[in-house]
């Protein structure tokens, strides 16, 4: 699994001790590469470097007929984007990109995304930021984190170009392809050759691109958002999970409704989140209700709210998409969906009331 981090990192270290708990040395926006295999209950990391050489990106442009020039100095991004796609052709998956939340150590990034790998049969890219505390607890432990969702949000919009322009790159090479088969096989029968088209293109590029942000990751995102320039958002993603927002329900649509996106937003919300009712009192009486915790005001023009509140086995959880789906099939297919690109709120009980969806 490739990770795309702006924490610090360093090679000689040991371990999980590669990735540092604070912002790369070389300023917040810095974003490095690295490569984790789980191995039994652990994990091993790699810290790719970040220049390729350029017989292997003379390879990768001649693999994927890709526009870029093979004698310019190419970066790890051009190994993940191609490596990934390789993957995800071979294993018939689609990609979630993923944004953790507050207080999560590199191990239980590694844990999460792993864990999702196996649960909703997807590759999943993680955005790793340095949401550790800053080596405090309790109430200063969450406003340094939340410092550091604010300082990453450039980083995030960074890491969002980069996957653009290379799936950019490699679907404006597959369409050149399938397209001249197409011509070739049918150049006087437009019906057919757009046809014929069609199916090549799905059969070259099977795989959605869907992302999850988490927790304080939908404060990190928001920010991002907001930049008056954000080059970030892009269209990129079919579907969008706010899963268990860390960020105020007062105002949310002024930037959900800038994401970008070819189907779907969805937002997921539970009462009983004791996560989001401990972020709420930790910073006082200026913490507002949280959007993953409150199932008034919403009012976004395109997200669909799910309300998992009263599902079986959500209870007081923070991630629903893990323990609770295990347990509760109808959950697991709701994300399974949503990670697949699909409309996944067509299985779903609208209330019109509330304007949310429930669960069956």
């Amino acid at each position: 699994m490739f990770i795309i981090t702006n924490r610090r990192v360093d090679p000689e270290a040991s371990g999980l001790d590669k990735l540092g708990k604070r912002p790369n040395e070389k300023g917040n926006n810095e974003l490095r590469v690295v490569e984790a295999t789980r191995r039994g209950n652990g994990f091993s990391i790699e810290v790719l470097p970040d220049k390729i050489s350029k017989a292997e990106a003379k390879a990768y442009i001649q693999e994927f007929s890709l526009d870029l020039d093979p004698d310019a100095q190419h970066y790890a991004s051009l190994r993940v984007a191609c490596e990934l796609v390789k993957r995800l052709r071979a294993k018939k998956r689609h990609l979630l990109v993923l944004v953790h939340g507050y207080n999560n150590e590199i191990k239980d990034v590694l844990r999460a995304a792993f864990d999702l790998e196996k649960a909703y049969d997807v590759e999943v890219l993680p955005f790793s930021w340095p949401a550790n505390g800053g080596g405090v607890h309790g109430k200063l432990s969450y406003l340094s984190d939340k410092r550091d969702a604010r300082a990453s949000a450039g980083a995030l919009e960074r890491a969002l170009k980069m996957v653009h322009y290379f799936l950019m790159k490699i679907s404006e090479s597959s369409r050149e392809l399938c397209r001249a088969k197409a011509f070739e096989k049918f150049p006087d029968n437009a019906e057919k050759r757009d046809a014929l088209y069609a199916r090549l293109l799905r059969k070259d590029c099977p795989f959605t691109i869907n992302a999850m942000f988490h927790s304080m990751g939908n404060y990190l995102y928001k920010q991002m958002l907001k930049s008056t320039i954000s080059e970030g958002n892009e269209l990129i993603f079919d579907n969008v999970v706010l899963c268990q927002a860390d960020t105020n329900n007062e105002g949310h649509p002024e930037w959900v409704d800038r994401i970008r996106h070819n189907r779907r937003v969805f937002i997921t919300i539970n009462e009983n989140d004791y996560a989001l009712r401990l972020s709420r009192i930790k910073p006082g009486d200026a913490q507002r209700a949280r959007l993953g915790h409150f199932v008034k005001r919403l009012d976004s023009r395109i997200a669909y709210y799910v309300n998992l509140t009263d599902a079986s086995w959500v209870k007081e959880s923070h991630s629903p998409f893990g323990e609770p789906a295990e347990k509760n099939k109808e959950l697991a297919k709701f994300f399974r969906r949503a990670f697949a690109g699909e409309p996944a709120e067509d299985r779903l009980i609208y209330r019109e009331q509330g304007n949310w969806y429930e669960l069956r």
